[in-house]
């Protein structure tokens, strides 16, 4: 369940996960009263604009939770936003005010194979869900990223295969292409995809159109928009919705 509350947290520790995502351990006192087991669930970054004015939000993964602390992953890119400018420069004792834990996004567990997809945005939700899949579980993941040292070790099941795209530029172009290519096997497909928008639609189109996934049975949302600012994605996707 979400929680509307917010809370501060302090830096703990800066580590750098490959060439192009950081990750971020936060805790201290604020993190006393936030919930257990809420690895999946997304947090928001809060980051005042000044007396009078609201401040910008920006959504993210808890990648880990600890008994005293988070790990939340930042993807950095060259046009870094708010949220990974200041990730880029935390240092431990610094404090950032969170609001959540909104819902946990997992991909259907009933189901007799699974595909998730999607960019390095996406990739530290993707880690969770692979972490959660049961151990029988079969399937795919294919997840692009910028550079061959961004590709991480990660816990899966031994039958579902991983599948790196490597992209300099990763718009998520890749992914669809990358998906058509492989067998499509027998039974029901849980699907969960996040990207770049323009790419979500074109792999929304896919899956309910051409593979006719149920609603049930899959999860598909678009993290931000090529060339827009998080404001002008979130317009897009209201857009998009209506």
């Amino acid at each position: 369940m979400a929680e509307k509350r917010t809370r501060e947290l302090v830096v703990l520790r800066s580590t750098k996960i490959s060439k192009h995502m950081l990750r971020i351990t936060l805790g201290g006192d604020g993190f006393e009263s936030f919930p257990s087991d809420q690895e999946s669930a997304y947090v928001k970054l809060v980051f005042p604009k000044g007396e009078g004015k609201r401040p910008l939000m920006r959504s993210y993964t808890i990648r880990h939770q600890r008994q005293t602390e988070i790990d939340i992953d930042f993807a950095l890119h060259e046009n870094q936003g708010p949220a990974s400018n200041w990730a880029a420069n935390a240092q431990p004792g610094d404090c950032i005010q969170i609001g959540g834990p909104g819902p946990k996004k997992l991909v259907n567990h009933e189901a007799d194979w699974f595909l998730l997809v999607g960019d390095m945005t996406a990739l530290p939700a993707i880690s969770v869900n692979l972490a959660q899949l049961p151990d029988e579980a079969s399937g795919y993941a294919v997840i692009e990223v910028q550079s061959e040292s961004d590709i991480q070790l990660l816990k899966h099941p031994k039958n579902l295969q991983l599948h790196w795209v490597v992209n300099p530029l990763p718009t998520g172009e890749m992914l669809l292409p990358k998906i058509q290519a492989l067998p499509w096997p027998q039974g029901q497909a849980a699907v969960w995809a996040a990207c770049e928008f323009n790419s979500m639609r074109q792999l929304r189109k896919f899956f309910k159109q051409e593979k006719e996934i149920p609603k049930t049975h899959i999860y598909i949302s678009s993290y931000w928009k090529l060339g827009d600012s998080d404001e002008g994605h979130k317009l897009a996707k209201k857009l998009d919705n209506e």
